[in-house]
């Protein structure tokens, strides 16, 4: 089966949720049997899309959608696109990375093209009648619903902690796959909303997709306690998220909460400031490969999952170490 995986950029190259993403499309669409199996496109320059880097990931073929053709973030024309080439490449399916953008994507692309979505898969298997047999997480991860989709394309995004990323063990002097640049045959009405794509520190990174995360919680103090804790993400490259308590409160909106009721994130590294580590917290951050913890309280549970901790006040901690990235250059 040949399958299509958007792929998400950021400053350094696809997100960890599309590196994700491609490895678990990689496993559905099986192995290459006389033609592309696994198709990347990526909404981007030619020259951001990294041949050998997608070619380690299993991909076969990609295309790009240059500025040029579609400048900015439009999830109506994004979809109008998948659309065109999984008819042109004839997809059994349509993988994306379980983000904000992502789901909104292939939401647009199942109403276009009138076939269901499965949000936040585990796995994927097709079946000899075509069917594919998922299991996804519901109700934030607290059940994991078995279904069956049919019809074509499947439209699949992919839980962002459903596995880790895997490069395929390819024999060496393997080419690297085809990129073709791709003009999308669009309608004024797909650009009837369209948003910039942020060029500053995160790239326009999602919380899901966030090679590093600054996490803030009650011990932050108020809205204005998040400055720093900006700053810091800036410097490091990275996003700020936040404890559930701390949107209770208004001081920061739902789209940065990091937990149970939130999103799941699975940075490189998450930096929790001032959270006390509820279970519902823990939850959505326990596939960080690793955790700092920055807390006045050493009996804080965050401390017995986190790798490192610093017994301290944050409004101490985090401008001493702004400063020491600063100072580093």
């Amino acid at each position: 089966m040949s399958v299509l995986c958007l792929v998400e950029l950021d400053a350094a190259g696809p997100t960890d949720g599309s590196l994700r993403a491609l490895t678990f499309a990689r496993e559905l669409a099986g192995p290459v049997t006389g033609g592309p199996a696994l198709i990347a496109v990526l909404f981007a320059a030619a020259n951001r899309a990294d041949a050998a880097q997608l070619g380690r990931y299993g991909v076969t073929e990609a295309y790009v959608i240059e500025p040029e053709a579609l400048d900015g973030y439009a999830p109506q024309a994004w979809a109008r696109t998948l659309q065109g080439l999984a008819s042109l490449v004839l997809a059994g399916a349509v993988v994306a990375a379980g983000t904000d953008r992502g789901h909104e994507v292939l939401a647009h692309l199942g109403a276009l093209t009138g076939q269901p979505m499965a949000a936040n898969c585990l796995s994927a298997r097709p079946a000899a009648d075509g069917t594919i047999a998922v299991a996804r997480q519901r109700w934030a991860g607290l059940l994991i619903e078995d279904a069956v989709l049919s019809g074509s394309p499947a439209l699949l995004s992919v839980a962002t902690d459903a596995l880790p990323p895997a490069e395929v063990d390819a024999p060496a002097g393997v080419d690297p796959p085809a990129v073709h640049v791709h003009e999308p045959d669009l309608a004024p009405a797909d650009l009837a909303v369209r948003a910039e794509i942020s060029a500053g520190a995160d790239g326009g990174v999602s919380l899901a997709s966030a090679r590093v995360v600054v996490g803030g919680g009650r011990g932050v103090g108020g809205p204005d306690g998040f400055a720093p804790l900006e700053e810091l993400a800036s410097l490091l490259g990275g996003v700020v998220g936040v404890s559930r308590v701390v949107t209770s409160q208004g001081w920061r909106p739902h789209t940065q909460q990091v937990g149970q009721t939130g999103t799941k994130i699975t940075p490189e590294l998450y930096l929790a400031c001032g959270i006390s580590g509820a279970i519902q917290h823990m939850a959505g951050c326990a596939s960080a490969k690793h955790i700092v913890a920055v807390n006045t309280d050493p009996g804080a549970p965050i401390l017995a999952r986190a790798d490192y901790a610093v017994i301290g006040d944050l409004s101490e901690v985090i401008p001493a170490l702004v400063a020491a990235l600063k100072e580093r250059g």
